[in-house]
């Protein structure tokens, strides 16, 4: 799987995206054969490596942005793009400033961009392609098309991903009523989870590339994904020893792709041995009750509490169960039966 992309390079790519002034008026530029160099930022740590060129604080537009483009030297915006304020300017960067461009353009694009840490936009005349620049980073925009038929490949993977975690998770449902749940699949479900986060988070970074063009995306991915989190949250509630609860969701998260296979490694982030897989595990009962319906938060923390595990809540009586505080004998009941019936759900 890709990393994912820095946060200053995301913030980056979404303020050029389809749909925003500053992308049409770079569109507009590539069209007409031009070059440009659109710097966004017009502090004074700006001001300091600019010389020449003329103030125009003026509203921007696109067609200002590729009028302006025909002369030679940079254009500076305000950080937010609202406004264009000096144009032809020549820009004056650290010459020790590492860079790995030729160009007389891209290699200034990059100088200021990595000397100020400010998005420096760089449209190439002969290549006709458009270079984001932002401290150490750099992205070359690709056309909207191939960002879509790539988005929609990864959302084919994700619907792979995203059936296997379903298969997965029922088969812990049915273990978890058996009380058979083992180690091993317990890690496999959150190494399917974490699976399905990280394409997820690919596809996301994506849609804030595609802009107003990746609405739908946005929707399939939002319908796909729904619950996945809170699952995740739940399974690790039932299953994470408590010294290892508080950092499991990051150590999850931050595992390496070729560790996150290892269903031993993974286990290990609960803070259990991940020597026996097949070790049996007791699940507290969180993800069972919370797919009772109108079951508070505070009444689900107080019954796991009270019962501990999984296995002694569905031998609960109505009566044990309503000893517990703020249960009552109505709730209950209800937490009684609706145990019962997922039960006799996944037991057949």
């Amino acid at each position: 799987m890709q990393a994912r992309r820095p946060a200053v390079m995301i913030d980056a790519l979404a303020a050029i995206a389809p749909g925003t002034a500053l992308r049409e008026g770079l569109d507009r530029i590539l069209q007409a054969n031009m070059g440009a160099l659109v710097v966004i930022g017009d502090g004074p740590d700006v001001l300091a490596v600019s010389s020449g060129g003329f103030l125009l604080d003026a509203e921007f537009s696109a067609q200002r942005l590729s009028e302006l483009a025909k002369m030679d030297g940079a254009i500076v915006v305000t950080p937010d793009a609202s406004r264009i304020a000096r144009a032809n300017v020549h820009l004056v960067p650290d010459p020790s400033v590492p860079t790995s461009e030729t160009g007389t353009r891209h290699r200034t694009a990059e100088r200021v961009a990595r000397h100020l840490d400010i998005p420096v936009i760089s449209v190439s005349e002969d290549m006709s392609i458009i270079t984001v620049y932002r401290g150490r980073y750099k992205h070359r925009v690709e056309p909207t098309p191939g960002l879509l038929a790539r988005a929609s490949q990864a959302l084919s993977t994700l619907e792979r991903y995203k059936h296997r975690l379903d298969t997965v998770e029922g088969t812990l449902n049915e273990l978890e009523m058996r009380d058979q749940a083992t180690v091993r699949d317990v890690a496999l479900s959150l190494q399917r989870t974490e699976m399905v986060r990280r394409v997820a988070d690919e596809i996301y970074d994506r849609i804030v590339e595609l802009g107003s063009e990746g609405r739908l995306v946005l929707l399939q991915l939002d319908e796909l994904v729904a619950g996945v989190a809170d699952d995740r949250l739940l399974v690790l509630r039932d299953y994470a020893a408590d010294a290892a609860f508080d950092r499991a969701e990051s150590a999850l998260a931050g595992l390496a792709d070729d560790e996150l296979v290892e269903l031993s490694v993974v286990a290990r982030v609960l803070g259990l041995s991940g020597n026996d897989l097949d070790a049996p595990i007791a699940p507290r009962g969180y993800r069972q009750l919370h797919r009772l319906p109108r079951l508070p938060e505070p009444v689900i923390d107080a019954v796991v509490d009270r019962f501990g595990s999984l296995a002694k809540m569905l031998t609960a009586t109505a009566d044990e169960l309503d000893a517990v505080g703020g249960v009552g004998a109505v709730r209950a009941r209800g937490i009684r039966d609706g145990l019962g019936r997922l039960a006799d759900a996944q037991l057949g």
